[in-house]
């Protein structure tokens, strides 16, 4: 732990150098290391000491797609590639693959510390107006959000955690520290989210920055985590104790969540109208979905969708995305194709006419049977796709669709993705193309992404300015709508608000039957999670906190679950024969050894002992 501080806590000095005079959060470059004495002056220096902690606090988050590599429908390669390596993307035996994470989560840890303790320390003591009150008690608030959202996912992640309050532990502390028991994590957690819930102002300072919306949304969410664990239970975790009433307690949640949908004017990205859906094969017109995964028409308001996101800057500011490297192929911006869509995702896009599931799609070969492309619900047939969720245009290529190519930052012209026809020369649609989609030979599902692939060219694939979204007001009305289900069912407002999120597909409201119940409700609920937030990195963590691993892969000793392509053949298997020790290990992460080596009073998580 100790190593952890201080490699965090240098990176904080280094960067308490950022002129904190600009409401840009990046274009910010470090001058000079001053030491605390001469640094904490006026609220510029705490700004800047915060604009620091949201550098070291982004990279743990902005690549929460690697999470949905340990789910169902999403396939991750190169896990070393992203600032924050996950050793493992498969959708089992991950649990052992974050200690980067974890390190990297207690250095964001300690620099919010710095902030608080320096700014409630030395300068809210001595401060000379109620406006400068005001700005240093906001940038406190900040910080315990970020310190929160932090503590939030380590906890999600490994449990009982150790609990630091100070920037700077003394040795012995940082040595002989001990894991502390989430009950008591949870009050820590929530002083922190209530601080920031009455600081903060109703809208941040500037985009990336949080406001009352965002303390509020996490709140929720953290209390929505808390009941999913006391209802489920957590038996991997060692003293955590099963509660049907702490559960109704914790889905109180449900207030918060109002407030943040009633009380701030944040709606829908393009008031969640779906757009318009375009043509079979082509790629000129896209619903609106897409829109708001690139930035050059997404995340443009504090107003619009975004709750909380987490900025980058672009060309020349060392604080770039990289998603069209992840998300897209070489002919598209020289993109490497890590993440793919599992040809399984397909069948959950649901009928813009009857608003229910289709017949899951036949799996043909076009080799083995030249009638594939033409028969009647074939998953290499366009006219399969026909009628289907907007969201599924917007998030996938299937064969014959066509997606904008790109040299390393100019457009070069559409190009067709048709599975394994790589870089040939194909027609579709009566026009000639040159070459086709390439894959890095990565690409064994029949499927590709659209979401988060610009389709404009100026920037190179690792230059991207696009604003990951840490929490928005959809996935907020369907923690909404989960929580009031969890407490009284569905309610007229919840069913509502999963409907607004059905509209951005175009497809008609949830039919009688599915909101009858709980249970229905529920599977309407998980449904719009899986496809509104795909690639998101949130499917993994419903999985684990609704104890659903074994739905989804099968029983423990059984034959697990084979992804297939959109040709029918077996791809990966997953669970085959495991024992329930490879389940519990899923459920709760291991403790890096390397930090027990250091500190031998941390103990281990019960799978892995």
């Amino acid at each position: 732990m100790k190593s952890i501080y201080n490699k965090l806590f240098i990176s904080s000095l280094l960067l308490l150098g950022l002129s904190a005079c600009r409401k840009d959060l990046l274009n910010q470059n470090p001058t000079t290391t001053p030491s605390s004495e001469t640094f904490w002056v006026d609220e510029n220096d705490a700004l800047a000491a915060l604009m620091a902690n949201y550098s070291i606090f982004r990279p743990c988050f902005d690549r929460d797609y690697h999470f949905d590599g340990h789910g169902d429908y999403l396939k991750m390669y190169n896990t070393g590639a992203a600032p924050i390596s996950m050793t493992v993307n498969s959708p089992m035996n991950y649990g052992s693959g974050a200690s980067a994470m974890y390190r990297a989560l207690y250095g964001s840890v300690f620099s919010s510390n710095f902030v608080i303790e320096n700014t409630n320390a030395r300068l809210l003591p001595v401060a000379k107006t109620d406006a400068v009150k005001q700005t240093l008690e906001t940038i406190v608030a900040e910080a315990r959000l970020l310190r929160a959202i932090a503590y939030f996912r380590l906890i999600s992640l490994w449990g009982d955690v150790p609990y630091f309050y100070k920037s700077a532990p003394a040795p012995a502390e940082a040595d002989t520290v001990r894991r502390m028991p989430i009950a008591q994590l949870k009050d820590s957690i929530m002083a922190d989210l209530n601080y920031a819930v009455d600081k903060l102002p109703n809208k941040g300072a500037a985009i990336g920055r949080a406001g009352k919306p965002a303390a509020l949304a996490f709140r929720g969410k953290f209390q929505l985590y808390w009941g999913s664990w006391k209802k489920n239970g957590w038996p991997e975790l060692d003293g955590f104790v099963q509660s049907a009433a702490d559960a109704k307690t914790a889905y109180a949640a449900a207030a918060d969540f109002k407030r943040v949908i009633s009380d701030f004017g944040i709606k829908m990205f393009r008031n969640g109208d779906p757009g318009q859906w375009g043509e079979l094969g082509k790629a000129d017109v896209l619903p609106n979905y897409y829109y708001m995964f690139i930035p050059s028409t997404g995340n443009l308001s504090q107003d619009e969708e975004m709750v909380m996101v987490l900025t980058h800057g672009g060309v020349g500011t060392k604080q770039s995305e990289e998603y069209q490297r992840v998300w897209t192929g070489p002919l598209v911006s020289l993109g490497q194709n890590q993440a793919i869509p599992r040809y399984e995702l397909a069948d959950r896009y649901q009928s813009t006419v009857t608003g229910d599931f289709l017949p899951k799609m036949v799996q043909l070969d076009p080799v083995k049977n030249p009638a594939a492309r033409t028969t009647a619900n074939s998953a290499v047939n366009p006219e399969s796709y026909r009628n289907r969720d907007y969201r599924m245009k917007a998030t996938l290529l299937w064969d014959y669709e066509l997606i904008m190519g790109m040299s390393p930052t100019e457009t070069t012209g559409y190009i067709p993705f048709i599975y394994k026809t790589w870089g040939a020369a194909v027609t579709v649609n009566g026009v000639s193309y040159k070459t086709s989609f390439t894959d890095n030979t990565t690409n064994l599902s029949g499927l590709q992404s659209r979401k988060f692939v610009r389709n404009y060219g100026g920037v190179a694939r690792s230059d991207g300015n696009y604003n990951w979204p840490l929490i928005r007001i959809a996935d907020v009305y369907l923690m909404y709508a989960e929580a009031t289900n969890e407490v009284s069912g569905p309610q007229a407002d919840a069913i509502e608000l999963v409907n607004k999120v059905r509209r951005r597909g175009n497809l008609p409201a949830l039919a009688g039957a599915k909101t009858a119940s709980r249970d229905t409700f529920f599977d309407a609920i998980e449904q719009e999670r899986i496809v509104e937030l795909f690639g998101e990195g949130q499917r993994v963590f419903d999985l684990r906190r609704w104890r659903k691993l074994e739905t989804v892969f099968g029983k423990p000793y059984g034959d697990g679950k084979w992804f297939q392509d959109s040709f029918g053949n077996n791809w990966e298997r997953f669970f085959f024969n495991e024992s329930e020790l490879t389940y519990q290990r899923c459920y709760i992460y291991q403790i890096p050894e390397t930090e027990r080596s250091r500190n031998p009073n941390l103990t281990q998580n019960i799978p892995w002992k």
